[in-house]
């Protein structure tokens, strides 16, 4: 099967990983998402992950609660930690070999972060999960994702949402809504479409990397859309 990338960088938020629960990790969709990165890997594409945190815990929520703003977003940096490990023993389950690298030292459970070590990696077939986000205060983990697509050299981000793509509007709100099929970065900005937030989509605008936004809980779309298959947004 033709395969259009080489190499990927998926990015997913903690909540995706909630399944329909209020927070937490749901076993199924964990299962769901491990099974959709096999089906990629055994197509040989080199494959990076960030993942947010937020179905744990998030800096901008405990800062509405009183809590410092860094003390908040290093407590949502620990949560991507969580949410890694947990990807991790599912995706090893399937028997695919993965390394952890984290933007904050933590060497009892995941690799520093050393760009050429994470390349290696990808070139030896392993899933890399990016975690800790950029290991700095007032970054999201998109703006995480950009940064670590750019540096991998990437051939696009893949952004896993509960929804087809980008929408004029929220889907699971207005039922009229119109999905774009093609953005270019300037739109997303004048449009306020909010795929992403501005840093990260500056950073890609910047360096040409596209984003592709999908669908991650349709079964098999993920394999689908590096294959060539027209799904989704393109945003470039």
């Amino acid at each position: 099967m033709a395969k259009r990338y080489k190499r990927i960088l998926l990015k997913l938020s903690g909540e995706s990983l909630m399944g329909n629960q209020s927070f937490g990790i749901d076993s199924d969709v964990l299962e769901s998402i491990a099974g959709e990165v096999y089906s990629v890997t055994k197509l040989g594409i080199e494959t990076g992950i960030v993942i947010g945190g937020g179905n744990i815990y998030r800096g901008l929520s405990a800062h509405k609660q009183g809590i410092d703003r860094v003390t908040g977003d290093q407590m949502g940096m620990l949560s991507t930690v969580i949410n890694s490990l947990a990807l991790q023993n599912a995706l090893e389950k399937r028997g695919i070999y993965t390394r952890i690298q984290s933007a904050i030292k933590m060497d009892e459970i995941a690799e520093p972060l050393i760009l050429r070590r994470a390349v290696r990696h990808l070139e030896k077939k392993r899933v890399v999960i990016f975690s800790s986000g950029t290991g700095s205060p007032y970054f999201t983990t998109d703006t995480a994702a950009a940064l670590r697509g750019i540096e991998i050299k990437a051939d696009v981000i893949i952004k896993g949402t509960r929804v087809d793509g980008v929408y004029d509007s929220d889907p699971e709100k207005n039922k009229k809504a119109k999905m774009f099929k093609k953005l270019s970065y300037l739109d997303v900005l004048e449009k306020d479409l909010r795929v992403m937030d501005l840093t990260a989509i500056t950073l890609c605008q910047e360096n040409k990397l596209p984003i592709k936004v999908f669908n991650m809980n349709v079964k098999d779309n993920l394999r689908k859309l590096v294959t060539g298959e027209n799904i989704g947004t393109l945003i470039s």
